[in-house]
């Protein structure tokens, strides 16, 4: 299965439902830069930060699941895109890649000059307190060099700095037909994807990210856990139903059995007060 294409009509009736905090940025970046090398050892991450990329990436992995999609979602994998300086490049917190590299689970860096690699179809950053500017200045060049599809800011803790427009709790990044990146959404939300057709929703006092089929908020994509749960939950309300039909089931067959005994104990009495009364004739007689 291919990412929907919504064609200019679709998108642009989904962007209209977020005019108000429509944004756009156009200008050109370099491919490459100095300052655009990937660090040698990772940066360490806070709980919270942690526990909203988790979330993002199990919803991401069952609908991957869900819908059949050739794709792997990826969390902290480095993404290079000039083969002359390999360590050029960025390491999203979350990517969707799709189709899935030759290497499958088995993929250190994606490297798209390699045969079988292609840029992230989506990238999620979550900013944190530690490194907030990176997200919200470095990211969306870099994205945009990388040739990444679509591009999702969250900022949960709404740590982003001022000078650069921030807080914002949320930033949607897309690919235009001409090959720009665009800043498409900046506010708090609900913000559309078009990369999944989905709605964007801060829940929770803005601490996590969640998604929608609607706009409303109706319709949410659940993780494979809480799938499984719901389907538990609704197996044990149908045992449960299941049971209280059996009980009523047999209350009603023991009263019926009440009532042929008491039929059968008055039809008893019935034929004594008979014998009796044919004793009694037969006295006088």
């Amino acid at each position: 299965m291919r990412f929907v294409d919504l064609g200019k009509e679709r998108y642009l009736s989904a962007m209209a439902a977020t005019s108000t905090a429509r944004v756009t940025l156009r200008y050109d970046v370099q491919p490459t830069r100095d300052d655009w090398v990937l660090p040698e050892e990772p940066v360490p991450e806070s709980l919270p930060h942690s526990l909203t990329v988790d979330l993002i990436k199990a919803l991401l992995l069952h609908w991957v699941a869900r819908v059949r999609l050739d794709a792997q979602v990826a969390p902290n994998l480095a993404v290079r895109w000039v083969a002359e300086r390999p360590k050029v490049g960025l390491d999203p917190d979350l990517c969707v890649i799709t189709p899935r590299t030759p290497e499958g689970d088995d993929l250190d860096s994606l490297c798209t000059w390699k045969t079988g690699h292609s840029a992230p179809k989506l990238a999620v950053e979550v900013v944190s307190k530690g490194h907030p500017y990176k997200d919200y200045a470095r990211a969306p060049e870099k994205y945009a060099a990388s040739g990444t599809g679509e591009l999702w800011v969250f900022d949960p803790l709404m740590v982003g700095p001022k000078a650069l427009g921030g807080p914002l709790r949320l930033q949607v990044w897309v690919r235009a037909g001409d090959g720009a990146f665009e800043r498409v959404y900046a506010g708090d939300g609900p913000a559309f994807s078009p990369t999944l057709n989905a709605w964007l929703f801060a829940v929770d006092e803005g601490r996590r990210l969640r998604i929608a089929d609607d706009r409303e908020g109706t319709l949410w994509w659940r993780t494979q856990a809480e799938e499984a749960y719901a389907a538990r939950q609704a197996a044990l309300a149908e045992t449960a139903a299941a049971l209280v039909e059996k009980e009523a089931a047999l209350i009603e067959k023991e009263a019926a059995i009440v009532e042929k005994e008491a039929a059968i104990v008055e039809k008893e009495a019935a034929l004594g007060r008979i014998a009796e009364l044919e004793a009694e004739l037969r006295r006088r007689g």
